[in-house]
C-alpha cells in the first residue's frame, strides 16, 4: 500500500491507499468500515471501467491518538475509487430513493482466474455492491480535512 500527498496548503498529511494484493483489502475494509454514503455519492463509469464512492468514514487510523488526548473523535470525506470494473451490480439497495444513506461494514475480495475477481462492499441491512473486476485495483484518498463527529463518539458495534 502506498500513503502520499499533502493537503495543497501544506497542513497535515490526508490519507491515501492504493490496495493491489489480497493482503492489502482487510487494510482498506478496517479503515473504511462503519462509512457511509447517500446513494446520489456512487458514479458508475463504464466508458472509463470505474466505481467512484464518495464515503464520509470515521478515521480509525487515529482513534488511539483522539482518545489519549482526550479530543473528538474525527471523519473526513473520502474517494473510493474501483478501477478495471467490468460490470457493477447492487442487492438491497432502492436506487430510486435518492435520501438513502448506506452504511459500509466490510469490503470482501474474492478472486477468480488470473488476476480478475469481484470486489463486495457489505453494507448495513443485508444490502452490497458489488463489481466484477479485470485486476484488483482499489484506492482510498481523503478529500477533506478531518473534522469532529458530529456525536464527538467513535462507531459503536454490539458485543
Amino acid at each position: 500500500m502506498a500513503e502520499d500527498a499533502k493537503f495543497e496548503d501544506g497542513g497535515e498529511k490526508p490519507l491515501h491507499l492504493k490496495a493491489e494484493t489480497a493482503e492489502d483489502v482487510p487494510v482498506m475494509a478496517a479503515l473504511v468500515q462503519d462509512a457511509v454514503l447517500a446513494i446520489t455519492d456512487m458514479t458508475w463509469q463504464p466508458k472509463l471501467r470505474r466505481l467512484a464512492l464518495l464515503i464520509n468514514r470515521f478515521r480509525w487510523e487515529d482513534r488511539a491518538a483522539a482518545e489519549a488526548r482526550g479530543r473528538a473523535y474525527e471523519r473526513v470525506r473520502s474517494l473510493l475509487v474501483i478501477d478495471g470494473v467490468l460490470s457493477v451490480s447492487s442487492q438491497g439497495i432502492d436506487r430510486g430513493d435518492t435520501d438513502a444513506v448506506l452504511s459500509i461494514l466490510d469490503i470482501v475480495w474474492t478472486p477468480a482466474e488470473d488476476a480478475a475477481g469481484r470486489v463486495e462492499f457489505v453494507l448495513a441491512g443485508d444490502g452490497g455492491i458489488a463489481a466484477s473486476v479485470e485486476c484488483l485495483d482499489l484506492t482510498l484518498k481523503d478529500v477533506t480535512r478531518p473534522y469532529a463527529a458530529p456525536s464527538g463518539k467513535a462507531p459503536g458495534h454490539p458485543e
